[in-house]
């Protein structure tokens, strides 16, 4: 298969996979830690009313879905890619970055958790995925 469209390849199976990770974390997260009682986590304006209520035991799995999400996205990547073992894996963890500003951005949530978010669960773990899966890392 011709290298490029296997990078390419690598970088949409990272995306996709990414996603489903931390699509399943996120919705398995309300079982494991129940939402406050009148917290309505249902609908994006509900969620907003009712950030308030939120303790942060409940913000461990948005934390561990972007983190494990990015990382499995990213370990993906670095795995099919042919070329680029280094810079693929972080243009994933630069994907969901992106996106977890736009979610920080749309959902109040307290300062802590924002900084922690944004600076340890995207590009450091794309950054693991690369020294954990790319054996060729060619630039």
């Amino acid at each position: 298969m011709n290298p490029i469209i296997r990078n390419i390849l690598a970088v949409i199976a990272g995306l996709f996979v990414g996603s489903i990770v931390n699509m399943f974390i996120i919705l398995a997260s309300s079982s494991i830690i129940p939402p406050p009682n009148g917290a309505d986590n249902t609908t994006m304006e509900g969620l907003k009313a009712t950030m308030h209520l939120f303790e942060p035991k409940h913000f461990l799995f948005p934390f561990l879905a972007h983190a494990i999400g990015t990382f499995a996205g990213a370990a993906t990547t670095a795995i099919i890619a042919i070329s680029y073992k280094t810079k693929l894996p972080l243009i994933i963890g630069g994907f969901f970055l992106i996106g977890g500003i736009v979610s920080v951005c749309s959902l109040p949530s307290p300062i802590w958790y924002t900084v922690v978010d944004l600076v340890f669960a995207y590009i450091p773990m794309a950054y693991l995925a690369i020294k954990l899966f790319a054996k060729n890392r060619s630039i």
